[in-house]
Parts: C-alpha cells; structure tokens; sequence
C-alpha cells in the first residue's frame, strides 16, 4: 500500500507578532516587503517566498517555550519518524532489512491521523433521524457480511502492536508543546473543511482579530505568536473556495495578500465564548432556532449578503467559473520518452503451432501426466484431470457440439459460432474441458459468471454480450445447471436482457464418442477469433475482448519466457480461471508447458484463507497465482499455522501488482512469511489488462534482473500527472513499486489520456500501450471503440507517428522509471478528473478506510466514483456500516473521512453514505459492483442509513454572485425604453362607461336592494342551488326565500346591535351563509365570513377562527347550532379561551318575523363587508369592501362572462374569501343567474360530484380551485371510463376557470384538460384567474376574447429580474401560461419594485392595478401593520404621477400578443410569475420556490411534494416522502444535484417529512411560512433532516 508518511511538524511559516514586527531592523523590513512585492508579481514562488521570509525572520522568532526555533524550521526532517527519500534513487539489493519500517503498513493510517490532527474537533451539525428508520429491516442486517468481499483493490492492514496516532510531536519530550499547541487550537474555530474565505476586506486584520480573540483567552504573547502562525501557515495552495452563501470581498484580498485566501482549516478568529449566538447575519437568534441549523451556519459564516441589483449591464451572466488552472501547478520538466523495447521473443525448437495442438501432443504422449487438480470446500482434492483425459473429453465434447446438435435437421453450431460458457468457481475441470472442446470444434467460448438470480448486479449487460456475440447455446455442469432459476415450465429462466438460450450440460453422459474416423482439425495458429473475454467498463456496460488463436499463442509463449516456465511444473492458481490472469497462466500457458495446475476456489479461500499457502506447501509448488487481497486474508489467519514452508516458491505473482495499494500487502506478507521459507525476491507484481493482456512483470530472480524499484511520489504532482519525487515530510505522498520490465516481444510507450495520443514526458503519468503480437484485437461487434482503444497510433511532440504499428491502451496510467522498469499509478476507470486535477478512486478508498479502520466500515466495502454534477466531476464515498454501529459514532467517522481526504488529497467530497452491511451489489468473486452502485445512487436506490453531503467544500464552479450595479433611476429606465422601441408596460381591460347593456342592477347603489327588487320582480326565480355529496339538491333558494330568511336574520339583529358592528358568520358552505350575509346588510352590520373549525382538527382550525373575530373586532358571532355547540366543547377549551368568544347566536329556527325598517347607508363609500384571508407567507389580512367596489366588482364579472338570469354556472369553491366569496354570495343576485353550488369539502368522498353536476346541468361556465382541479386529476384519473359510462359528458363547458392568487400551475391545467378530453372537455375549455389582497379579482377568462396564450421564458433571465423568451424544449426554459384577461374597467401597470418607475414591456416587475373595485384598504394586517401603507394608494415615481394605484405584491410582466380582442384591438396578455413575498434572495439573484420546487419533485419518484424557503441564507428544501422510509436518505443527493444543475444554488438543509405535513390553505397553495416555523420550532416530526456542509 502507498503509504502517505507522517510527518511530526506541519510544515509552517512563522508570523511575526506585531509586537515583534515592531522591533525587526528596519533592513529585515525592507527585505520582507521587496519579498512580498516579488511574490505578488509572481518573480518568485510561494515556496520560494516561504523559504527565504522563514531565513529572514528565523532569529527574530521568540524562543517559544525553550525549543529551539531552528528545531521547527531548518530541522524539521528530524521531526518525522523516518526521512523518506525517494526509493528509485536508493536502489538496494534486496536483502530482508530492507524493506524498510516506512513501508509498514500502518503507515498509512498514521499520516491520516495526522492529518486530522490539524483539524480542531468542531462541532458540525448531526443529521437527525426519526428512530424508526434507524431499525433496519433488512435480514442480513445482523449476520456479518462477507468480508471476504473486500474490494480487489486490497488496502492497508492494520496492525495490532501499534497504536496508529502519533501526533506531530510524539517521542520529542516536549509534552508542554503538544498540550499548548492543542490549547490554540481549541480556541479557534475552523469553518466547515475550511470552506470559508476569509471575510476581512484586507489580509492585515486578520492577524489582528486572531490575536485579540486568542488574548482574550489566554494573555500569553507566546498563544498570541502562535495564534499568528496558524493563521499564515500555507496549508496548502488551493485558489479560495467558493463563497456560498454570499459574498466576500474577495477581490481586495487576493491583492494584498494572495496568501491569506487560501489558509484552509485555521482560525476564523471569531470567539466560541460569546454566548449570545449569532446568525450568519450577525442577528441574535431567538432560541426557537434548533441549534443544528447553528451550528450549520457557524461552519460557513459570511459576511452580509449585497441588495439585488435592478438593472442589468452586461448581457448574459450566467457563466458558470471555469476553474483558472493554477499558474504554480507543476508542469512536466523530462524530455519527451522514447517508446520502450521488451526483449525479443526466443525462439524454441519444437514449440507447439497453436494451443490445439500442444494439447494434442500432451495428450497423447503423456497421458498420465496430471493437469488441473479440483479442490473442494474442505480444501480436498476431487479430482485430478490428466492430460490424456483432456484431450479425449474435449474431442467428445468437440464432436457432440457439431454433430449431434441439430435445429430442423441443420446442425445448431458451425465453426465460428459464439458459445456461452457457464461455469462455477469451484468446478475448474468442467470449464477446461468445454473450453478446450471448443477450441477443438474451432468454436469461440464466451466464458461468462454464473448468473445467481434474475436480478444479479449487471446480468443485464452480460446479456447484451451475449446478444450482440449472437450466442445461442449455453455449456454448464449438471450441478450448476439445477441451480439456476427456472421458470414455470422447468426450463430455465431467461435472465432479464438476455438472448433464448438453450442449455447443454457437458457432463459425460450428454456427450458421445467420436467415431474412429472423426478427428478434430488442429491447425497452425491464425487470426481467427479464438475466444472472447468480457469486460465491465467504468460506465457498467460490458465488452467482449476478442483474442486471436495467434495472439492467444503468442501471449503463452511470452509469459513462458517472462516467467521461465518449464516442463511440468506446478503452479498454484487463486485467481478466477475464466478471465484475465488466472484464464493465462492457469488454463492456456499451462497447457502450453505441461504443467500441473492446482486451482484454489473463492468459496474454499472464504472458508480458509490460508488454504493456497498450505497447497503451496503441500503440492511444493514452484509458482503462485494470486491477488494482493488473497495475501492480505492469509495475513489475518496465519496465527494457527505453525508447520508450512513457502521455499518451494520461486515466483509469486501478484496479479494486481500494478494496484498502488497492493505494496503493503507484499511488504506485510513478507515480513511474516519470511520465517517460513519466503524468499523476498520472489514477489513478482505484475501489471495487465483485459485488452493488452500482461502489459509488464518482475522477472523472477535467476533472470537477472536489475532489483526491484521504489517511488515516494506526491500526490499533489500525481493529481497534475507530474511524476514528483516527494523529499520532503509531506503527509500526502504514494508508494509505489515496480511491475518489473515490459514483456517480451513487445513495445511499451505512455500518452497523454485526453486528445491526441502525444507521448509523454519522462516525468509525466499517462495511459500506457502496448504494440505487440499478444494483444486482444477487438471489442466484439464496436467498430468505433475498437478503433480508439486497439488501433492507436502514438505521435511524438511534433506530430510525427512513433512506429507504424498500432498500439493497444491498456487503460493503465503510470510511467517508466529508471532501469526501464514500469510503474502504475492508477487505473483509467479509477479516475476522477476533478476541476483539472485527477483522483484515483482507490487512492481514495486507502485514505477512508485508514480512518480508524475496521470499526465503522467493513474492509474492503467501501465504493468511491465519481458522478458530473453541474460540469464537473464530484466524488461520492459509498461504504458499508457494521450492524453495531452507533448514529453518533458513524456521524463521526462520516466527517473524520472528509478532513482524512480533503487533507490528503485536498479534494472534497460531495457525499458520504453509509448503507447497511451486505447491501451494496457485489461483483462476482467478491468486491463491489462499482457501475452499478453508482446506477443506484443516481436512481435513488441506495437506501443509505446515513448521508454526509458537502456541496458548499465541492463545488467552486458556481456563477459568481449577481453584484450591484451603479443606480439607474427611473426616468432613465423610460428614457432607455423608448430609445430601445419597447412601449411602457400597461394594459387595460374593456371601459366600463363605454358598454350599454340592458342591466338592471346598475341603477342600484348598494346589492342589498338589488335582492329586494329582484324578490319583488322575480320572486320565483331560481338563484341558489346546494348540492350534497351524494349529487341531490341538498337545498335551493328563490329570490324571495332569500329575502325573507335575510330579513328573519336582520330582524333578530336590530336591536341588539347597533349599526355599523362588525358580525362573523361561521358557517359551513350552503345557503345559510348567503341568506345571514344579506340579513347583516338589511340590520346595517358589517358582516365577516369565517370558515368553520373542523371538528377533527380544532387545535390548528379554531385558533384561525378565534385570530379572525378578534381581529376584526366582531361583536357577534352568527353560526349554526352544531358549530355553536363546537366552539363552547370542552375539546375547543383546550385550544382557545371559550371564555372570551363574543356574543353567539344560533340562527336555525328564527321567528319569522319582519324587520321593522332597512338600513340605508348614507353613501356608497362605506364599508359593504370584510374579506378575510391568511396569505402564502401566514398572514392573516382582511381587506375593506365599499358597497361602491362590491357593485363594480359583481358589474366587471358579470360583463367579462355574459351573465344573466337564462345562464347556469356552477361553483365548485370555498365561500369565504375573495372571488370565490364574490361568486358565491354575490354575482348570482347582482346578475340574477342560478348558481350550483358544490361544497368542495363534499368531493373528498365523492370525487366526481362537481363534474357530474357540470355535465347534468349542461352548465356553460364554471369554477373550481387547484385543489378541486387535484382531487378531480388524482381521483378520476384511472376513471373516465366509468364517467362516460354514467353519461358525463363536458362538450357543453365553455369555460372552466380555476380560481387563483398564484401563477397558473401549467401542468396541473394541461393534466386535467388531457385526462378529461375523454369525456368532451374541449381542450380550449381550461383557463385562470388572478386576483389578490388588494382587488380580488383582475383577470377572469371570460366567454368572449382570444384563448389564453403560453409563453416560454428563460429561467435564468428571470432570476435577473428579465424576462427572455426562448422556443419551447429550450434548456432552462420556463412555460407561463396567460392568467385570462383583464376585467373590464381594471388598468394594469408593470412597476420596478425599488423605484417605482414604470417597466418596458416584457420586464419582470410588480403588477400595480387600477379599477373600481379595488378594495379601500386592509382592515388590519394582523402582524406587519406598518409595511402595507403603500398597498392600495401608491403613484408612479415617473411618467404618468396622477393615477393612484394598488400594489399586487405579484411580480410579473405584460406582453403584446398578436391576437385581437373583443374590441379589436391587439391582446395584452398578462402573466403572473410569483408572490414578491415569497421570493428567496440567494446569491443575488431573485428564485421562486416553484420553480425550485417542480426541479425537485420531478428528481424522484417517491417526492409527492415539495416547499422551499430560506433560513438566514440558507436554502432549506423539505420534502414530502409517498414510500417507505428506507428511501428517505436516497432523496438527500439527488435533491441536492437537481437543485445544483437548475438553478445554481446549493441546498443547506434537506428535510424528508410524511405526505401531508407540508400545510396548504383552502386555495391549495402552499404555506411556506408556517411550514419554515414548524420546522425552527421543531414541530414537523421529520423522518430525516441532513444538514449538507
């Protein structure tokens, strides 16, 4: 294993204390700032600078605590335990003492803890979790999982005798340091992974804030020096990370100072003992903030975040930063490499012609001779395969596969066909022989895994291989052939993805003997493929390697000559025989030399690992094949055994050699086997890919071959592709060992991996290929990859083509050291190229697992990759958590990982999830499924138990922050508009004075006479029509019923109350609230409409009830006896004061009798009735209605849709509030047409009562609300047939409006248009409304004028406040849809919502409205009294300063369409985007929560809604979860990365809550206010909140 040696000092530079700075000679000082001037102008670099500022100040420093300040800085190489000096320049012979103690292999984890040690045990906020979902359901949860599993890429070993956390100072006999040291530490507090730049405009304070705060807590100048020098040290020279929550001055920083930006994990110089605590605002909190999203904010403290800015300059911002590469990177400095020649291949008398052949000879002239011995799981010989048997069961085998198979007479198989080979693990003997018979009939064998279940990690892939490779009969053994699935018919199954295959078991009573006369063909070696070896790339998907019968031949005889193979040798195999080394040296090679093959199963090697090292012994084998992993097991299991000898090995090949971590197994496997006969020189690492086969190996011993080789490189060069060898201390450097020397016959050179393959400098790491007659020739069936992996053509610097034969990319990337040996340094499907710097995956995976290993992860289970969130790569770190784990001790181990790597590899880590144990896909001999993990984090199927994400350390590509551009005022903005052609924004509905109609109701000034005059003209006449939930008329009322139950109503009002009292009706939908309505106008009273309390729900229903009496200062409350009962219950005692309620009367059996006289208001100013409403942000206002606005309110509506008393319409809406109260209690007497009343609350048990009433009353008009839009889309969805059934039918509805105060939600309106178009509903039918607080009602779509028109906008421009229409399908694009038209008698004005100067066309601002039936004003604003004065008198600041107008409070923009309205005149359409309430300011941009909201419910099938809003500046996202809790953490990541890749902003808190918990008001509109207060205050019972870092 690489290890990364610790260092005792962390390599500092001093800072003088000012105090010091004082006292330095004027000529040091003079010295200091020409240093600073060089660094700044880049004449020098920062280590250079370092160098000589420590030589300048070094005898300035004061003596800290009696060491010495030489000992910190010139020798500082003594402080660790060991100087590493770079291996390849001390090349030893390779006795025992030199393997060196810094190899060991708790190294490793030694340096991590250093690492962590430099970072101050700081408080991150833990995720909370609902308990329920801690209890895993999983069965295997408790049973220990296959730790045998342990990925292929083996890491570190732990050892028992030593404690791995050594810190800096261990063993120097200054505990005084160390504790003092600790002592500063602990005083500063250090932002999330250092994520924070520092927020001081200029370098220099810094240092004082660190020294005032560290004073304050400890006088000691020395703390104070030292306090400096964490403060300046260069940890590390990364530019700044991001600003994420707003932003800093960074610019004056990085002038004055470069240095000081990049400090990572040191002291922000803020106090920990302040105990008021702050918001990231500098706002003290109010303690119902839960202290996690503390201590979230206090780990990215930020300065205040600038106003938005209003007008735009530069024309498109929305660039994400291209990370600048880093001028002092380092840059390859070699001279450029020359391609490296193997030696030849010799030349041996009497070498078989091709492998058929050998075989032949084998078996025939040495029968007996053994071949391949089986293993059971005891570790037992089964069975001995002898050449001659070889050779006479593949010749049956071979014969029946071509004659005795046949479809209609046509044989099934002819030479050349594809055929699958699957075969177990454990039965070595059955493969060789089909394989082998195969090649005798000259068919290809495609050996693939057995597939286990249906379901088996990428089954599908091996699948489509064998689809594509045409392969239509599978060989298998008898035992195996029982094992797999079947379906009903008893056959077996055909797995998901694959071809029908037919099944044919090679067991000897299946095949025949050849006549005498049938004799295979053994020809020479040719082109021809000779079998196919498959492949998983990093993506998942699978290849097919062809190998040709010459190259398969030709690879034989190379490794025979590279490994000096003689005649019957035996060999050890631990490896897979069916693919790669173990099918080379164990199956092909061997059969070349004779030799004696003894095969280790993985289920034996699971059992007993050492079982291979006893065969060793047993069999004195000369050779063994194994992986680094098989050597690591034995390790652990070596104390029992006593009495084996190794000496009969002379080579041991380690087939993952080329792995960087597989270093310290060899080194540990040998320290302990030496005792037993192991001679050191006979680990032979060995590197090789599917594609190129064995690319390079050590040469065993009497080869003579130079020695081994060693390289301590520095993994900031590797992560540059620069080849460093790393001199000094550092904590982040990786080992490597040779692979000894390219094979023979071969050409060996190394390109760059991107573009063009350049070959690379000497010094540089690239992709190796190779150019030889042993390569695998093609990827079956993929012409285009086949091109760019096996036909490569390397060029030198200056373009020319290095050789004429084509090179095979081996996806190795390393280099070529000195005495020619090769070194790999990672794999191309390891890598991760993150911001311009490469990662190795398994680099990554050492460094996790070295963080206390073996106590939180299993060994070997753990999965790093990379996903491309927002155009660059993020790394994830899956692992599996052990059963007995504690929340709080992987939460720890979850944040010691990402310090452990951002140190070591500084890189941060996107995501940390932690899945139970035996839950990750595993691959087929062990390891983990790495493609189809990612699959599965991707889809949201990894079902984690825990998640850390740190968006805010990761991703430092996000535009920059929106600035403030100088003030642009309004008259210039007209100015600009008119230059520009645009018009000035405004619109109008039809003028009201202008249309003559025959309406009666005109002449009246108030709409209680005209109730009157229509009981006294029309007394029969139908106005109201109740239905139940059953569809019966529940209850009617003429106009003359209605007037006589008004005045029952004001005559038991009159007398006692007086005129001018404010009553509540709390009434449940139906006539009693229309008749009481009236009653209170004919008594003079204000009446007040209230919707009932649920009698289910009083502790969240009633209180509203209670807020709106008092609030409207009502005397009365005028209710039903049931609703009487409720309010005085005992039940609603425990949720209001029933004491205090005014005087309640019920009005169900009133006398009838007259009211002695009407009150008439003496002017139509005064107040008509008060309109009640709690708003999206929670707050309750009422508005005042004049009878003046109500009569033009009712005149407009009744104008815009053709009312009269012929019509028909139906109501499908909550009568409490705005136009939904409008239409159901007023139009129909203003009009005189008959309404059909449906109680919304009655769909919830029958969900198609309002569509069936539509079609029953053939109704022409209607109106309903999002919700009732819902229940019908989610309710009858799957029902429309029923419904037609039953004779529903919507081809009469001209017009079906949905009531709203929000932007139309396009998806809901198309969804039900489509859903319903089965039933007639024309798809022109479906429109909206808009109205709000200060004029219920301003668009309606009315009967007459154009369709309703969608545009599509840029969601980007949007953010910027502009409006940019783009094609529909176009990336970021937005579809608004038209909210109606304008009523007749409103004018419409777009005002920039800081100057207030009119807008151009298509500008986003708030929609101001002018008309008759605006309301007068709120009644109180129960909450924010102060802010609203504005909101209903408010004059432009510019153009046209006469008009008074009303404020919406909505932001939106007007647009000249090309089609005519009723008048003629061109269409102004007009569309809402949103409440400027409920917007969120992030990064000085403008977001509505829809929007973020539609991204993130369209992220995962199990989000069944959706609310944002902002805590501080943090986005907090909560999520509803439709499925089982398990999933709840899979919505973390991808609610992070939809947020990231839509809208640029990164989510600060992810809460995963039960359906329905997210609140919604009567519109259906969510409340996100009172949802954002349930959560401070604790109050949602989330199943999960994670808090990303």
């Amino acid at each position: 294993m690489a290890e990364r040696t610790s260092t005792g000092f962390l390599t500092m530079m001093l800072e003088p204390t000012p105090a010091v700075a004082m006292t330095l000679p004027a000529e040091v000082r003079e010295k200091l700032a020409e240093l600073e001037l060089e660094l700044s102008e880049g004449d020098i670099t920062q280590k250079g600078y370092e160098k000589k500022r420590g030589k300048l100040l070094a005898p300035y420093i004061p003596q800290i605590q009696g060491v010495d300040p030489s000992l910190q800085i010139d020798n500082r190489i003594q402080a660790s335990s060991q100087a590493v000096l770079p291996g390849s320049k001390h090349n030893k012979s390779r006795a025992a003492n030199t393997r060196d103690e810094r190899f060991r292999s708790d190294l490793h984890t030694e340096a991590v803890q250093a690492a962590l040690a430099k970072y101050k045990e700081r408080k991150m906020p833990m995720p909370s979790k609902r308990r329920s979902v801690l209890v895993q359901s999983s069965v295997e949860a408790c049973t220990p999982p296959d730790t045998s599993s342990a990925s292929e890429d083996e890491g570190s070993l732990r050892r028992q005798g030593r404690l791995a956390t050594s810190t800096p100072y261990q063993g120097h006999g200054h505990p005084a340091v160390e504790h003092w040291f600790n002592r500063v530490i602990q005083g500063s507090s250090t932002s999330s992974s250092a994520s924070s730049t520092s927020s001081h405009p200029g370098g220099r304070s810094v240092t004082t804030t660190n020294t005032t705060s560290h004073a304050a807590l400890n006088a000691n100048a020395a703390a104070t020096a030292l306090a400096d020098f964490m403060a300046h040290t260069q940890l590390d020279n990364h530019s700044a990370p991001p600003d994420v929550t707003g932003l800093s001055e960074r610019s004056s920083l990085h002038t004055e100072r470069p240095q000081v930006a990049s400090v990572r994990g040191v002291s922000r110089g803020y106090n920990h003992h302040i105990s008021v605590m702050e918001t990231a605002d500098g706002v003290p909190v109010n303690s119902r903030v839960s202290s996690k999203i503390q201590q979230l904010l206090n780990t990215l403290k930020r300065p205040k975040r600038p106003p938005l800015r209003e007008f735009f300059v530069d024309d498109f911002e929305e660039l994400l930063d291209v990370q600048q590469p880093d001028p002092n990177q380092p840059k390859p400095e070699g001279q450029h490499m020359s391609a490296l020649e193997g030696e030849p291949l010799g030349v041996v008398n009497n070498w078989p012609p091709s492998l058929p052949a050998a075989l032949q000879r084998w078996g025939t002239t040495q029968p007996k001779s053994p071949c391949l011995t089986g293993l059971d799981n005891a570790g037992k010989p089964v069975y001995t395969l002898t050449y001659g048997k070889l050779w006479t069961r593949s010749q049956k085998l071979a014969y029946t596969l071509l004659n005795k198979l046949s479809t209609r007479n046509e044989p099934l198989l002819v030479p050349g066909d594809r055929v699958a080979l699957v075969f177990p693990n454990n039965d070595p003997v059955m493969f060789m022989v089909a394989f082998y018979g195969c090649l005798l009939a000259e068919l290809v064998p495609v050996p693939i895994e057995v597939p286990l279940t249906r379901k088996d990690a990428g089954s599908q892939q091996i699948g489509f291989l064998l689809g594509s490779c045409g392969v239509t009969l599978a060989l298998t053994t008898d035992a195996c052939q029982k094992g797999l699935p079947k379906a009903q018919t008893g056959e077996v199954a055909t797995f998901k993805g694959w071809p029908r295959l037919l099944w044919f078991v090679t067991d000897g009573k299946h095949v025949v003997k050849p006549p005498k006369d049938w004799h295979p063909p053994i020809r020479e070696a040719s082109n021809d493929i000779a079998y196919i070896e498959y492949k998983t790339s990093k993506e998942g998907s699978t290849m097919g390697i062809t190998v040709s019968h010459s190259a398969m031949l030709a690879h034989s005889h190379a490794l025979t000559q590279a490994c000096g193979y003689t005649e019957a040798e035996t060999i050890t195999n631990v490896l897979d025989f069916k693919k790669e080394a173990g099918l080379w040296h164990g199956v092909l090679t061997s059969v070349m030399n004779r030799m004696h093959v003894i095969s280790i199963p993985y289920s034996l090697m699971k059992v007993n690992p050492l079982s291979w090292i006893q065969k060793v012994h047993t069999y004195k084998a000369r050779v063994a094949v194994v992986k680094s992993r098989d050597m690591h097991w034995s390790l652990l299991a070596q104390k029992d055994q006593r009495d084996i000898s190794l000496s009969s090995l002379r080579m041991l090949i380690v087939a993952d050699g080329a792995n960087p971590w597989s270093i310290s197994s060899c080194d540990a496997f040998l320290n302990v086997f030496q005792a037993r006969g192991l001679r050191p020189e006979v680990i032979c690492p060995c590197a090789s890919s599917s594609e190129a086969m064995t690319v390079a190996i050590r040469r065993p011993p009497e080869m003579g071959v130079p020695p081994p080789g060693k390289a301590v490189l520095s993994m900031g060069g590797l992560s540059h592709s620069v080849i460093r060898v790393d001199t000094e201390e550092k904590l982040s450097v990786l080992t490597v060992q040779d692979v000894g020397q390219v094979m023979p016959g071969a050409l060996v050179c190394v390109v760059r991996v991107e573009g063009t393959p350049y070959l690379c400098q000497t010094d540089e790491v690239g992709e190796i290929c190779v150019s030889s007659g042993s390569t695998g020739i093609a990827y079956y069936g993929l012409p285009g990859m086949t091109k760019n992996i096996f036909e490569t053509i390397p060029v030198t610097s200056s373009g020319i083509p290095i050789s004429d034969r084509p090179f095979t990319r081996t996806s190795l990337l390393g280099f070529v050291g000195p005495d020619s040996l090769v070194f790999v340094v990672g794999k191309m499907d390891g890598l991760m190229v993150v911001s311009g710097r490469r990662h190795n995956a398994d680099d990554v995976v050492a460094t996790a697992l070295a963080v206390e290993p073996m106590k939180f992860v299993y060994r070997g289970r753990i999965a790093v990759f990379s996903v491309s969130v927002l155009h660059d790569e993020r790394i994830i770190v899956v692992a599996e958590q052990r059963p007995d784990a504690s929340e709080e001790d992987s939460f720890q181990w979850m944040s010691r990982v990402l310090q452990a790597i951002d140190s070591i590899h500084q890189v941060g880590v996107y995501c940390l999830a932690l899945v139970p144990a035996n839950t990750l896909p595993k691959a087929p001999l062990g390891g983990i499924h790495i493609s189809e993990t990612k699959q599965r984090f991707l889809e949201g199927a990894l079902h984690p138990c825990n998640v850390l994400m740190c968006p805010h350390t990761c991703v430092t590509n996000l535009p920059k922050p929106r600035q403030k551009q100088p003030e642009v005022g309004p008259a210039s903005m007209i100015v600009g508009n008119l230059v520009a052609g645009k018009r000035i924004a405004q619109a109008c509905g039809r003028d009201v004075a202008q249309l003559e109609d025959n309406d009666q109701a005109r002449k009246f000034l108030y709409i209680q006479d005209v109730l009157q005059w229509r009981a006294q003209a029309t007394p029969d006449h139908p106005l109201f029509l109740v239905l139940n939930a059953k569809g019966t008329v529940a209850s009617t009322a003429s106009c003359l019923q209605l007037h006589k139950r008004a005045e029952r109503v004001a005559a038991a009002l009159i007398g006692r109350l007086n005129t001018g009292d404010h009553v509540a009706l709390v009434y449940p939908p139906g006539i009693d609230l229309i008749a009481t309505f009236y009653g209170c106008l004919y008594a003079g009273c204000v009446p007040v409409t209230v919707r009932p309390p649920h009698p289910q729900n009083l502790a969240t229903t009633l209180p509203t009830v209670k807020m709106i009496v008092e609030v409207s200062k009502s005397v009365c409350i005028l209710t039903t006896q049931t609703i009487m009962k409720l309010l005085k219950s005992k039940e609603a005692a425990a949720a209001v004061d029933v004491k205090s309620w005014p005087m309640v009367l019920d009005t169900d059996d009133l006398p009838r009798k007259k009211s002695p006289q009407m009150y008439k208001p003496p002017t139509p100013e005064m107040l008509a009735y008060l309109d009640f409403s709690v708003s999206t942000t929670g707050i309750l206002a009422g508005v005042k209605m004049s009878h003046t606005a109500t009569s033009a309110l009712c005149r407009s509506i009744k104008l815009q849709c053709e009312l009269y008393p012929s019509r028909q319409i139906a109501i499908c809406l909550d009568p409490y509030c705005g136009l939904g109260f409008a239409l159901w209690c007023l139009c129909s007497v203003y009009s005189g047409h008959q309404s059909i009343l449906v109680p919304p609350l009655e769909l919830e048990s029958n969900a198609s009562l309002w569509l069936a009433a539509v079609s029953q009353y053939k109704v022409r008009v209607t109106f309903c609300s999002y919700s009732v839009m819902e229940m019908c889309t989610k309710g009858l969805g799957s029902q429309t047939e029923a419904l037609r059934l039953r004779n529903v039918n919507l081809s009469c509805v001209r017009t079906c409006m949905v009531v709203a105060e929000e932007r139309p939600r396009i998806a809901l309106t198309q969804t039900f248009s489509k859903i319903f178009k089965d039933l007639g509903l024309s798809p022109r039918a479906v429109s909206t409304t808009f109205g709000c607080r200060v004029n219920v009602a301003i668009c309606l779509q009315g009967t007459a004028g154009p369709d309703p028109t969608t545009v599509y906008v840029d969601m980007r421009a949007l953010r910027h406040d502009r409006v940019r229409l783009v094609e529909r399908g176009s990336p970021h694009s937005l579809p608004l849809m038209e909210s109606g038209k304008i009523l007749p008698g409103v004018k419409v004005i777009i005002a920039n919502t800081e100057t207030k100067g009119p807008l151009g066309d298509s500008h986003l601002g708030e929609i101001w409205v002018s008309s008759p039936h605006n309301a007068t004003g709120y009644y109180t604003v129960y909450g924010e009294e102060a802010l609203h004065a504005d909101h209903f008198n408010t004059k432009l600041s510019f153009g046209d300063t006469q008009t008074v107008w009303a404020r919406t409070g909505y932001l939106g923009f007007l647009r000249r369409t090309d089609l005519t309205d009723a008048s003629g005149e061109r269409h102004d359409a007009l569309y809402v985007v949103g409440s400027l309430d409920e917007t969120l300011e992030l990064r000085g941009m403008r977001y509505h929560p829809i929007d973020i909201e539609t991204s993130v419910i369209r992220s995962h099938k199990s989000i069944a809604e959706c609310a944002v809003f902002t805590w501080t500046n943090l986005l907090v996202v909560v999520v509803e979860l439709e499925g089982s809790e398990q999933e709840a953490l899979d919505l973390v990541a991808l609610v992070t990365n939809v947020v990231l890749e839509e809208h640029y902003l990164i989510v600060g808190v992810v809460v995963v809550v039960d359906p329905g918990v997210i609140p919604i008001n009567s519109r259906g509109e969510k409340q996100r206010m009172h949802l954002r207060d349930g959560f401070l205050a604790d109050q949602l019972d989330p199943i999960y909140v994670a808090y990303n870092m």
